[in-house]
């Protein structure tokens, strides 16, 4: 069949039968001939019509051709006088005559036959041969499942021995951990203009299944979360992973909910779509499963976000049991290492050089403090005065909180009181505000030293001077 099938068809067929030749020439001697007369239908024409202008001496003779009348021939008015009278006359038009005779006839026929006669029979051989294809669809389709899986096999084997991909080692399903040593990501890695920075992943090592990941915006945290999928995705798939070595446990399903987006078109907000599709993962993850969420909660209120952020991440580590990692920006999430046995906090490094941040892109235990969202700000072209003035309403709001105390603090779940008509999910009322004027001034100074312009033996002369007010 692939013999004949090389023969029989065009090296490119049209999409529909009928659009074009879809049978070979020297295929078939029969639809050669017919198709030899009818693709010289022109030439034949040609041929005739030279002959009539040297029987009848007209110059000007034409024949032509349309849909109502097919072939004709035809004269100008000069030369009308001329026409032969075994010519028939079939049409006058505003320059001349239209004629046709016994011999243009027998010609339109067999040209005509001979395209009916080509279409035809193309069209008996190719159902002939599309039918013995038909008897052979279970093979082809058999033979083309094998070559796919082998093509595959091929893409990831070149793929694996191109980039230095690892073999995972594939451990039995109660062994709940992913372990991942110097894991790279496979796509960012190969885009990149500086040398990818490799991390290592060890989720359920040591009965810590879920991350708490926090650190500056364009630190490298999305990433971090996209390769680990990947990486698991890649291995479950068959394909070599990015990383140095490689083990875990199948995984039951993965869940992402990474990125912002909304959904105009059924009329849904990005804190919407955000909050569905972190219910679509807790109703259906499971402790065999792998779930990444990307800063919960960033769509509503502070206070909002953060409630939702913690009782997620809470469920998460409670019910589900499944092994993940929780990127955000709320510091607060970082308590939950102290009141949960199976959470880890871990943050993407960061160096302060010179008023700049420098991103390490390196994995380290601990929780990050700061998101550094106006240096990122000043890196992406923000003018420099709405970055200085940023810096100092960041100064007296975090003055203004240490001040009157009202930072929140989470009460872990056991310890949330169980009565009452108001359930508080923060801490007890801030203490009074202070009475001392001194300290007014001293907080007032504080919001106009900018520390990234302040010389280290100018701040502590600051500081000297407000100590010995504060004293007084």
């Amino acid at each position: 069949l692939a013999v004949e099938l090389n023969l029989a068809l065009v090296e490119r067929p049209p999409v529909r039968r009928g659009d074009g030749d879809s049978l070979a020439d020297g295929y078939d001697p029969k639809l050669d001939q017919a198709r030899n007369l009818a693709r010289h239908s022109a030439e034949a024409i040609e041929s005739f019509a030279a002959a009539q202008i040297e029987a009848t001496g007209i110059p000007t003779l034409k024949v032509k051709q349309n849909k109502v009348f097919g072939y004709f021939i035809e004269v100008s008015n000069r030369y009308t006088d001329k026409v032969p009278e075994h010519y028939r006359r079939k049409q006058t038009i505003a320059t001349g005559e239209r004629y046709i005779n016994d011999e243009l006839d027998g010609l339109a026929e067999r040209i005509q036959a001979a395209e009916t006669e080509s279409d035809a029979l193309e069209a008996e051989l190719f159902h002939a041969l599309r039918d013995r294809a038909a008897r052979l669809v279970s093979v082809i389709f058999e033979g083309a499942q094998l070559l796919a899986e082998l093509d595959l096999a091929s893409c990831f084997a070149e793929l694996a021995d191109r980039h230095g991909y690892v073999r995972p080692e594939i451990l039995p399903p109660e062994d709940h951990v992913v372990e991942l040593r110097a894991s790279r990501h496979p796509v960012v890695e190969r885009n990149t203009t500086e040398p990818f920075v490799a991390n290592d992943i060890a989720l359920g090592k040591g009965g810590k299944r879920l991350i708490i990941l926090t650190g500056p915006n364009m630190g490298g945290k999305s990433t971090l979360m996209r390769q680990v999928a990947l990486s698991v995705l890649m291995g479950q798939a068959g394909c070599f992973v990015p990383a140095e070595s490689a083990r875990f446990a199948l995984r039951d399903r993965i869940f992402t909910r990474v990125g912002a987006s909304d959904d105009l078109s059924q009329g849904r907000s990005t804190f919407m779509v955000e909050m569905t599709e972190t219910a679509n993962i807790l109703h259906h993850a499971t402790e065999k499963s792998l779930v990444i969420l990307d800063e919960i909660g960033r769509g509503t209120a502070t206070f909002d976000g953060l409630s939702l952020a913690w009782s997620v991440a809470e469920d998460l580590h409670d019910r589900v049991k499944a092994l993940g990692l929780f990127a955000t920006h709320y510091h607060e999430l970082c308590e939950l290492a102290s009141s949960r046995d199976h959470v880890i906090n871990m943050q993407v490094a960061v160096r302060e050089w010179s008023g700049d941040i420098v991103f390490m892109r390196q994995l380290e235990p601990g929780g990050a403090s700061r998101s550094y969202g106006i240096q990122v700000a000043r890196l992406a072209g923000l003018p420099p005065e709405v970055i200085g003035r940023a810096r100092e309403l960041l100064l007296q709001l975090e003055m203004r909180q240490v001040n009157r105390g009202d930072q929140p603090t989470i009460i872990p779940k056991d310890e949330a009181p169980k009565s009452g008509n108001q359930l508080s999910l923060f801490g007890g009322p801030p203490p009074a505000q202070h009475q001392n004027p001194a300290v007014d001034e001293i907080l007032r100074t504080l919001t106009r030293v900018d520390p990234m312009t302040t010389t280290p033996m100018q701040a502590l002369r600051i500081l000297e001077r407000l100590r010995r007010k504060l004293l007084d």
